[in-house]
């Protein structure tokens, strides 16, 4: 997370100088809050897009994306929350995942199902001080724990023949374990104000997922993601704007031989350096599904999903132990969803890394001019 040129140096140097130390103080606020968007969560709760959710978990970036880090090993915790609930195609998916609904049958169905879990993450990242193709490369491995309580209730009506029929069911499946690894890998380029970025991430499934589970803390597939991302950072005045976009390829689920379809995913974050140590501002997302899934019933393809989100966040830079911490909290309220469960989630974010660098010793990282990609 070290600023890339003399600019952004003399930007986080200078400190209790006036309008320097006051750069001082956002570069370093800069540095910490980046730290959180490279490793902000991807969560693997029981639902994918097989029934209604993304291996991507809309928010995984944030403000100030795009902008170097400091180079070393840097530690993140998350607590990451969410209450959303679906009804329609999502509920009836889960209910033909679980075997609970033949989708044969000619039948109506009246379901919801709700699901809020709470997952923890730790979150290892290394930044390499050797620039290489003239950016700045980084690690990082996502390992999750936590638990899923999900609730399923429906009703089924139809006819055997001649005959009519009613059944309901209430189901609830609280599950614990570890999920899925995520590793991540990225690189960022500097050119004064302007910040750019690439990634790649993906998801092995090794965590703790049954296709017969109604709470899952894996997805039961792997996934490819990856994507660009751009941020504009006026480091005098402290202001700051994010946008990251990027595509989810999906392998087939194994277990049900379902495989979800290709899903775009936009996330994004304005914010504002108030005081030496304290940033706010706005984040928010962009989901939808571009092309369907196959494998999934009749009744349901071709289940594409949409969901958009947007809210507040807040953040506090101080030291710790002769490193830098920083500490994030920010929530999103979601609308405007599609065969996806909807409702809102929280992030509170702990960073730990390498204090930026004396000016007496700025290694340079990255190049004034951004490459052409």
């Amino acid at each position: 997370m070290r600023p890339a040129n003399s600019t952004l140096r003399d930007f986080a140097d200078g400190a209790y100088r006036g309008s320097a130390a006051r750069s001082h103080i956002r570069s370093r606020a800069a540095r910490a809050c980046l730290a959180l968007a490279a490793v902000a969560c991807t969560t693997t709760i029981a639902l994918a897009d097989e029934d209604g959710v993304s291996f991507w978990v809309p928010g995984f970036f944030g403000s100030l994306a795009a902008t170097p880090q400091q180079p070393g090993w840097s530690l993140a915790s998350i607590y990451y929350h969410t209450d959303v609930s679906g009804s329609g195609n999502i509920a009836v998916s889960r209910e033909i995942t679980i075997g609970q609904f033949n989708p044969k049958l000619n039948a109506n169905v009246n379901a919801n199902v709700h699901a809020p879990p709470d997952i923890g993450f730790v979150i290892p990242s290394y930044v390499f001080a050797t620039p290489i193709f003239g950016g700045q490369v980084s690690a990082s491995l996502l390992m999750a724990y936590g638990n899923n309580d999900t609730s399923l209730n429906a009703t089924t009506t139809g006819t055997l023949g001649p005959i009519p029929f009613t059944k309901s069911i209430a189901l609830q499946q609280d599950t614990m374990g570890f999920g899925d690894l995520i590793p991540q890998f990225a690189e960022r380029w500097n050119a004064g104000v302007n910040n750019y970025m690439v990634y790649l991430t993906g998801d092995i499934p090794v965590g703790r997922y049954s296709s017969s589970n109604l709470a899952n803390i894996g997805i039961g597939h792997g996934a490819l993601d990856g994507g660009l991302g751009y941020t504009y950072f006026d480091q005098k005045a402290g202001h700051e704007f994010s946008a990251v976009a990027g595509l989810t390829g999906n392998f087939k689920n194994p277990s049900t031989d379902y495989t979800n379809g290709i899903d775009f995913h936009l996330d994004w974050g304005a914010s504002q350096f108030l005081t030496k140590q304290l940033q706010v501002g706005v984040v928010g997302y962009v989901y939808d599904q571009l092309t369907p899934d196959t494998g999934c019933a009749p009744q349901l393809c071709p289940f594409e999903s949409r969901v958009i989100g947007i809210g507040p966040q807040i953040g506090f830079i101080f030291p710790v132990a002769g490193m830098q911490g920083y500490l994030n909290l920010k929530a999103y309220k979601e609308f405007d969803n599609a065969n996806r469960p909807d409702g809102w989630n929280a992030w509170v974010t702990l960073v730990l890394s390498p204090a930026p660098a004396a000016e007496s010793s700025p290694p340079p990282i990255l190049t004034k001019s951004p490459p052409r990609s």
